[in-house]
């Protein structure tokens, strides 16, 4: 398979698909992937329920790890480095590669304590660096202002969108250079999903961002690139306002127009 890559020859590819396949045990998921990611960019992954999306996404950081039976072919390189290679630190990959999941997942810990707690894992143990990166943190998920007065309160008292830009501060203190998101915003309400959406048109200038959504409108708006993925397979990818004004295939077309999904 021909690896898509960006027309963009100025995006710089910070994470490289070569011939991708994964398996659930017997079941295949993902069939010969292949794909550069542009750097500091936001790229966007469509396409209906069980194509394949999160199980791609979770590729990326090596998570599908953890489930039994799980079996992949192929490449896929960050910085040039295989990250399935034996000598690759998963510890350091999840640190370099953050993750935002669907529903948010605080711990039942103090707001301080959530975002603290990685960089605690990596050996930070200062107290005034801890508040430094927890105020940083929680500054560049744009919910500073709103909990800093309640720091050592549980963060489970926060709001549903407060929850999941606390998930995001958390992702950040860790300093990672690539942040999956996984259908960030779908549970949801509309004010918080704007902020959800304002938050990752900031942070793209830092950060290489992957998010899976079904939302296509969520897709335009936030996204520079998009790969549209259907039966475990990867039909086009490009920049986000081409594929969705003039896509090359008409499996696209039929999608990105509604014709099914």
């Amino acid at each position: 398979m021909v690896k898509m890559t960006t027309e963009n020859n100025k995006a710089k590819t910070k994470i490289s698909v070569t011939n991708l396949d994964f398996y659930y045990s017997a079941v295949q998921a993902l069939f010969d992937i292949s794909i550069d990611v542009p750097a500091k960019q936001v790229t966007a992954l469509i396409g209906p329920s069980g194509c394949g999306k999160s199980t791609f996404l979770r590729t990326l950081n090596r998570m599908n790890d953890t489930i039994p039976g799980t079996k992949y072919d192929g490449k896929i390189r960050i910085d040039d480095k295989d990250i399935y290679a034996p000598s690759t630190d998963v510890v350091a990959l999840r640190k370099k590669v953050g993750m935002v999941f669907q529903k948010s997942n605080p711990f039942p810990k103090s707001i301080f304590d959530n975002i603290a707690y990685g960089p605690r894992i990596h050996g930070t143990k200062k107290q005034s660096e801890l508040s430094e990166i927890v105020e940083k943190s929680l500054d560049r998920s744009g919910l500073w202002n709103e909990v800093k007065d309640r720091l050592h309160k549980s963060a489970l008292k926060l709001s549903g969108g407060q929850q999941q830009r606390l998930c995001i501060a958390r992702a950040l203190a860790v300093d990672p250079e690539i942040l999956l998101m996984d259908e960030p915003a779908s549970a949801l309400d509309p004010q918080a999903t704007v902020k959800i959406e304002e938050l990752i048109e900031e942070l793209r200038a830092d950060y290489t961002i992957i998010i899976v959504t079904h939302n296509m409108q969520q897709a335009a708006r936030v996204s520079g690139f998009t790969a549209f993925f259907y039966e475990g397979k990867l039909v086009e990818f490009g920049e986000t306002e081409k594929l969705f004004t003039k896509p090359q295939k008409k499996h696209t077309e039929d999608y990105v127009t509604g014709r099914f999904g």
